[in-house]
């Protein structure tokens, strides 16, 4: 006869059940409360760092035309909706009396440095896009900020790198590293971030800090929650994303973007706008074409041209005509060259084409 009788209450299985449940509760209890805890403090900690002024600070942003043109995207992404893409199950909470950054490898000499040493250097300030490698002709995992930070060249420079050193990995707490050429460090303003529009670096956002790279795709160069920058060789180590198939050389793509409006939208005939953003890195954005269905490419007003990292801001005038419309755009370039036509998809290093959607006035 069976000793469970569910009528008298809880058999010694089910007690050994129900005892083993509750230990687990109490250790996810005590482990989730360890890490709110360790949040809440890292969170004052930063709420309580006041950000070195750069020491020639950019202009002060012109009129942002996303005031005036509804749905179009900001001329800097607010950090509260900035994309979030990453492989960190649980986001570090860094406490920055607790967090060094090391610059070692194929080095002659070896740096080790504090938050406080990084926030004493010499700061400049930035204005880059960024984008991720997995974003779709037309997806959202790309936006703009102005960065702060201290210039990468001149700590890998003071590091003295080895000749035939030809990669710099980064990497995370979180063990997510990425490399890119020594070579990018070509006098573009690639930087150690630890402010992000004005704030203190967001801890979802890489807290303490994080590289900006300008004109490489996130996953070799944008790493977040930074710890290590290790000078190495290309034919000896790999970054996490190349193990699993990714181009190891990441340019971002020529792209544009129709932000209003969206895919398969229905709205009432009329005057409206079709807008969005166009980037093209280190090269800059010259013009920005539009096509509404069979007709010739017109020519789209642009936005400020904060600098040739950023993206810029487009949008025409449009009245359709009750019915079904099909839109496309396409950038072109300061050296005269046309965003390609041709599709590809994001794999290995980034996708290509016109964004191209179809809308219904009605």
């Amino acid at each position: 006869m069976s000793l469970e009788n569910p009528k008298r209450g809880l058999s010694r299985r089910n007690l050994f059940k129900l005892g083993g449940g509750v230990v687990a509760a109490t250790i996810l209890g005590s482990a989730t409360y360890r890490y709110l805890h360790q949040g809440a403090s890292v969170q004052l900690d930063r709420l309580g760092i006041t950000l070195p002024k750069a020491l020639n600070p950019l202009p002060a942003p012109p009129p942002d035309p996303a005031l005036e043109i509804e749905k179009l995207s900001k001329l800097f992404t607010p950090n509260k909706d900035f994309f979030i893409i990453d492989n960190a199950i649980v986001v570090p909470q860094i406490n920055p009396s607790d967090w060094k950054l090391t610059v070692d490898g194929m080095v002659k000499n070896s740096i080790t440095i504090s938050y406080e040493d990084l926030l004493a250097r010499p700061m400049i300030e930035v204005d880059d896009t960024i984008a991720c490698v997995s974003n779709w002709v037309g997806g959202p995992y790309v936006g703009n900020a102005r960065w702060l930070g201290v210039r990468l060249d001149d700590l890998i420079n003071e590091a003295q790198p080895a000749g035939n050193a030809d990669q710099i990995l980064s990497h995370s707490v979180d063990k997510f590293t990425a490399g890119f050429p020594t070579a990018v460090l070509d006098g573009r303003d690639a930087i150690i971030a630890v402010g992000m529009n004005g704030e203190v670096l967001p801890i979802k956002n890489g807290f303490p800090a994080r590289l900006i790279v300008p004109g490489l795709y996130g996953y070799v160069s944008a790493t977040k929650w930074l710890s290590r920058l290790e000078l190495t060789r290309f034919d000896l180590k790999e970054g996490y994303w190349i193990k699993k198939g990714w181009a190891k050389f990441a340019p971002i793509k020529m792209q544009s973007r129709i932000d209003t409006p969206y895919v398969q939208e229905s709205f009432p005939a009329g005057k409206r706008a079709i807008a969005g953003v166009a980037w093209a890195h280190n090269i800059g954005v010259a013009k920005v074409e539009v096509k509404i269905n069979d007709s010739s490419w017109q020519e789209a007003n642009l936005g400020p041209d904060l600098a040739n990292t950023t993206w810029r801001q487009w949008w025409i005038e449009w009245s359709p005509k009750p019915g079904t419309h099909t839109l496309s755009v396409r950038a072109i370039n300061k050296n005269g060259e046309i965003q390609t036509e041709k599709k590809k998809d994001v794999l290995p290093d980034g996708a290509e084409g016109w964004h191209t959607i179809t809308v219904f006035a009605e």
